[in-house]
């Protein structure tokens, strides 16, 4: 059925064309309608995921270009040479492989943990199923808070307003109800139409599902709406691949045109050149970065932390400010009732019951304030529900239509503001119904103060008499105030603990709070907020935004304060060049999660806050984003680890490779050997996710500088060509070793200087004061005894080695001793003068 015909056909034509009914679909139906779509949808299968990640692993242009090379060589008859290049090459994209693979494998784990559910009435039961459950034809059962999963009609509605902003751009909040619309009207205008990927700010709804997965309106435009901008250390790296890829390709192609100006072979002077071109490449670099993300993902999960946008972790390693809502994370999140009272102060079994009706009959969302006045312990037969007008945002009131008899009424809670704005009267201590004027106004305003200035959280109650079934937002007026209800929710006893943690790791916490100014206050006072000084959402509406600029970073508390108010605090920390991170769990907090460079929710939270977030606590509290902090700086330092090692100890060997073949009468390497280093050197690379962090380089949220990478290339690589100069003049010069023998010594040289490098550079430590990683440790090792074992092993000849004689291995010893020596020096020096000791930044 076409996506635009859903609107103007009756309900019951539907479930006829749908085969469904008011009872929604059979369980065979389901399942039946599931397969169907999925034959249709074509989903991609592990296998297909996985044979791309396998594919990608030698598209890259240098290898692509090499593999032609050997299999031309191979034909003009150098077949041992091309078998043996294609070999390595074989080698080193399986490894890399193997570990995309994994990652991918553990992050789909994850994933799968945190999918949103959704309740469908099936054979007229009402059940949760998950998001690839939906069939065409379920009915779904919708409350504010809710991801809509496929395009559905509304059957029924009440007060429903949706968020279309995925679809339309449209910021503001859609009412939507049952009805019939024309198929040419726009999307817009079809009011009874629900679109897949759009949520439920307020309001509830039955809806019947006519498309599903790619059939909607949504999964049409699914390419484009999927794009998710780039991260600043994605951007980071992406900006590193091209400028490494840039000297790579310029300085093989200057040593491919001196070797054909020197007369030198053809296929030797290409080969050579590509593999020096594939030997600087940072060819493992998304490997890399890919193993990284999902090890420091694994590590996350361990601490009660699920990562849903993989590439979002390094973010979490920038964060240096941390916005907070008070609910759950710096509280406990059990909300008690402390009392029901009156104007005076007391309590009368009218008002407890009230209350307790008002949060016992509504079903707009769950939430903990309901629960807690619900579990009070009443037993009232006879009291029906007639109607309910749900919370929102907006008006921060939520109040339901009772009968009791033949008597109807009309019972309010919420915010206490406006709850009393809404109230033209008062009940009094003898439970009398009186006016009210401006002195009992300031009495009971002066009560709310008192309560709120005690730490608790005081709403408003209130009611009307009704006549009649039908009610809605306008009723809300003319209303009798009865009273306070007093809720507590005490600190949790890590909060404290954990915001000294938070400050350890030069994290500035803010709480951002729906809560009047007194609560607010008091809640900074208990946890130790120095700055106790307060904006409040009516001040912040008199700011510039420069003013505003300056006041979110002066200022740590924020209270009453309005949902979209929330993002622009989140903006404003941005402008000031912070990175923030939100936690929330609320239709209020969306906004916020977006704009936020990390967007933190809980497992528990409403279906649109959890789809926004980029990470998932199992657990809401403080001490665990500071876990998850923590595990973000370890990523990112093990990513900046092997930057380093590529740009630094790589970067200068192959250099100073090129350099000795413009000297030499022969090459200084042959094509496989570059190879061959490169796969030996890689496999300890792909380990570096697995290494240990040094506590000092946990202390400060770090961030992508290409500019200090760029230093870091320059002296590092000078560094390691001097030696590879060095190393030239000793074997070619004082030793007169030609070809096999001068080979073999460089290659030592070469790849035992990257291995040793990985651990100088691991570090900002001295050397041997930094434990290394088990994983790291035994693949070098095992790398170390293979290039020192090559040259006399069966394969020597093979690979164009030959045993070296004691004085050529005296030389190296003492070479490489003085490389780790020097190569220390330069790295404390660098590392305390050249990258200013200061948080870095991106450029």
């Amino acid at each position: 059925m076409d996506n635009f015909s859903i609107s103007s056909l009756p309900i019951e034509q539907l479930y006829i064309e749908l085969q469904s009914s008011a009872d929604g679909l059979t369980a065979e139906q389901a399942s039946k309608r599931n397969r169907e779509r999925l034959k249709s949808d074509k989903p991609e299968t592990r296998f297909r995921r996985e044979l791309r990640i396998l594919l990608r692993q030698f598209l890259n242009p240098l290898v692509l270009l090499l593999a032609i090379a050997v299999i031309l060589a191979a034909i003009l008859g150098e077949s041992s040479d091309a078998f043996i290049i294609l070999f390595i090459l074989m080698i080193t994209g399986l490894v890399g492989f193997w570990q995309e693979a994994n990652a991918g494998r553990a992050f789909e784990k994850l994933r799968k943990m945190i999918e949103n559910k959704h309740d469908v009435l099936r054979e007229g039961r009402e059940i949760q199923v998950t998001s690839q459950q939906i069939a065409s034809g379920d009915i779904l059962l919708l409350k504010a808070g809710d991801i809509i999963p496929a395009d559905c009609r509304i059957v029924e509605s009440n007060e429903l307003h949706v968020n279309e902003s995925t679809l339309t751009g449209e910021s503001y909040p859609v009412e939507k109800m049952i009805g019939e619309v024309p198929d040419n009207a726009s999307l817009t205008k079809k009011h009874n139409c629900l679109w897949q990927g759009t949520n439920v700010v307020s309001g509830t709804a039955k809806a019947l599902v006519v498309q599903t997965g790619n059939q909607t309106y949504f999964g049409k435009m699914a390419r484009s709406l999927a794009q998710t901008p780039e991260t600043a250390f994605e951007k980071g790296i992406r900006r590193f691949g091209y400028f490494l890829l840039h000297i790579t390709v310029i300085l093989s192609l200057v040593i491919l045109i001196a070797n054909l100006y020197f007369k030198r072979p053809l296929f030797g002077s290409v080969l050579f050149s590509l593999s020096l071109a594939v030997g600087m490449a940072p060819e493992l670099l998304p490997a890399i970065m890919t193993f990284v993300m999902s090890a420091g993902a694994r590590r996350m999960m361990k601490k009660k932390v699920i990562v849903k946008k993989l590439s979002s972790i390094f973010n979490f390693g920038e964060v240096n400010i941390l916005c907070t809502d008070k609910t759950g994370t710096i509280t406990e999140g059990n909300i008690k009732v402390k009392g029901i009272v009156g104007i005076n102060g007391k309590t009368n079994n009218q008002i407890q019951v009230y209350a307790w009706l008002n949060a016992s009959l509504q079903n707009g969302f769950t939430n903990p304030i309901d629960e807690a006045i619900s579990s009070l312990n009443f037993n009232l037969p006879g009291y029906d529900k007639i109607n309910e007008v749900p919370y929102d945002f907006i008006r921060k009131r939520l109040s339901v239509a009772v009968e009791y008899n033949t008597r109807r009424f009309f019972i309010t809670k919420g915010a206490f503001v406006n709850v009393l704005d809404v109230c033209s009267q008062f009940q009094s201590e003898d439970l009398q119904v009186k006016p009210l004027d401006d002195s009992i106004r300031q009495k009971i305003e002066q009560q709310f103060v008192f309560y709120s200035k005690q730490g608790y959280r005081t709403l408003g109650l209130a009611y009307k008499e009704l006549i009649g079934n039908k009610v809605s937002r306008q009723d809300e007026q003319q209303m009798t105030f009865l009273g306070y209800i007093l809720l507590e929710d005490p600190l949790k006893e890590t909060t404290q603990s954990s915001i000294e943690r938070l400050k350890q790791l030069q994290i500035k916490t803010k709480i951002i709070t729906g809560d009047n100014q007194h609560v607010a206050l008091n809640i900074a006072r208990e946890i130790g907020i120095e700055n106790q000084i307060i904006l409040s959402g009516e001040e912040m509406n008199s700011l510039s935004p420069e003013s505003l600029m300056v006041k979110v970073v002066e200022i740590d508390v924020f209270a009453e304060i309005e949902p979209q108010q929330k993002e622009l605090i989140i903006k404003a920390l941005q402008k000031s060049k912070f990175t923030v991170a939100y936690i929330g769990d609320g239709i209020n907090d969306v906004a916020a999660i977006n704009a936020a460079d990390i967007g933190i929710s809980t497992n528990n939270a409403v279906d649109i806050a959890k789809e926004a977030a980029d990470f998932v606590l199992l657990d809401k509290d403080l001490g665990v984003i500071a876990d998850g902090i923590d595990e973000g700086r370890k990523s990112f330092v093990n990513s900046m680890k092997y930057i380093f090692i590529n740009t630094g100890a790589t970067f200068g060997n192959m250099l100073g490779l090129a350099g000795a073949s413009l000297l030499l009468p022969f090459l200084p390497m042959l094509p496989k050997q570059i190879l061959l280093i490169n796969l030996l050197t890689d496999v300890p690379f792909l380990t570096i996710a697995s290494d240990n962090v040094d506590a000092q380089q946990l202390e400060k949220p770090g961030s992508w500088d290409i500019k200090m990478i760029r230093n870091f290339m320059i002296i590092f690589g000078l560094h390691s060509t001097i030696f590879d100069f060095l190393t030239f003049y000793v074997l070619y010069v004082h030793l007169k070793l030609t070809d096999i023998a001068f080979q073999t010594g460089w290659f030592w040289e070469s790849t035992i200087t990257q291995l040793l490098i990985t651990f100088i550079i691991r570090t900002r430590k001295p050397l041997f004061k930094s434990e290394p990683g088990r994983l790291l440790l035994i693949t070098s090792i095992i790398s170390l005894a293979i290039t020192i074992l090559l040259p006399i092993s069966p394969f020597a000849g093979m690979l164009g080695f030959v045993a070296g004689n004691s004085q050529q291995l005296l030389f190296l010893f003492i070479i490489l001793v003085a490389f780790v020596v020097t190569a220390e020096i330069t790295k404390i020096i660098f590392f305390r003068f050249g990258s200013n000791n200061r948080s870095i930044k991106q450029t």
